[in-house]
Order: structure tokens, then C-alpha cells, then sequence
């Protein structure tokens, strides 16, 4: 019974279909149906076309994209190697600066050491010694009696 419904149903569906898109008897609705298939043939054309460009230009920026991103990681890779060279000079700098700085400081102390022989040999002999005093400059290298004068730095100083 239920299928014997259904049969009716779709049988009654399917007149209504075709009576949908029976034509028309006049020639004129013919034309206009024929006018609204054109365009909107021309429509879908015209989108299809539309999409079509739209994808190239997508993937045409995601292709830019890559190579820009490969450019960059270059262009860090190489930045970081200079960043690692220039910290590697810097170490190096700063321990010869620091051996200088002992090696201030140990002759320093051998200059105070021989003044205070000096000291005694005066007091002992009785005559008069010129005991130099220790510069100031000696104890604060940054403040060195000394005319200001350019610093020549060559280019290849900072080159990695």
C-alpha cells in the first residue's frame, strides 16, 4: 500500500515537471526563455573565467610569498653569522683588554713597590731621591693626559 503511494506521488511529480517547463505556444516566450539560457550562459562563462583568474593570482602571491620567506630566512641565516663573528670578536677583545688591565694593575704595583725602595734609600743615605709619582692615569686609564687625536678605524675591522 505505501509503496503504491509513493509510485502516485513521484508519477505525479514528474507531470508537474513537465508541466513546469512545457513551452509556451507563443514564439515570443520562446525567444525570451532563449535570451535568459544566453545570458545566463554567459553569466557562468564569465564567473568560471573570473574564478579562474582569481586562483592564478592566488597562487602567483603564494609563490611571491614563498620565495620572500626564502629570501628573509637568507638574509636572517646571514645576519646571524655576522651576529656570531662580531660577538666572537667582542670575546676576544675583551679578554686581551682584560689581560692589559692585569697587566696594568701587576705594573702598577711593581712602580709603587720600587717607589717605597726608593722611599727607604732616601731615609737610610740621607740624600735627596726624585721619587715620580704614580699618574693618577695609571689607576684610571680613561683619563690619560694625552692631546685628543682620531681614531683610524680600517673598514675591514668590521667585516665579517
Amino acid at each position: 500500500m505505501n509503496s503504491i503511494l509513493m509510485l502516485r506521488i513521484r508519477i505525479l511529480h514528474s507531470f508537474s515537471v513537465v508541466f513546469l517547463y512545457w513551452p509556451a505556444s507563443s514564439s515570443y516566450s520562446d525567444i525570451q526563455y532563449a535570451n535568459i539560457d544566453e545570458r545566463k550562459r554567459k553569466r557562468m562563462l564569465s564567473n568560471r573565467e573570473s574564478a579562474r583568474r582569481s586562483r592564478i593570482r592566488k597562487q602567483k602571491q603564494l609563490e611571491d610569498f614563498f620565495k620572500e620567506v626564502s629570501a628573509l630566512q637568507k638574509d636572517n641565516g646571514q645576519l646571524s653569522e655576522k651576529i656570531n663573528v662580531a660577538t666572537q670578536r667582542y670575546i676576544e677583545m675583551e679578554n686581551a683588554n682584560n689581560v692589559l688591565r692585569a697587566q696594568a694593575r701587576e705594573l702598577t704595583e711593581r712602580l709603587r713597590s720600587l717607589n717605597s725602595v726608593l722611599h727607604i734609600v732616601e731615609e737610610v743615605s740621607g740624600y735627596g731621591v726624585d721619587i715620580p709619582e704614580i699618574p693618577d692615569s695609571l689607576m684610571k686609564p680613561w683619563q690619560l693626559p694625552c692631546p685628543i687625536q682620531p681614531v683610524m678605524a680600517s673598514t675591514d675591522v668590521f667585516e665579517c
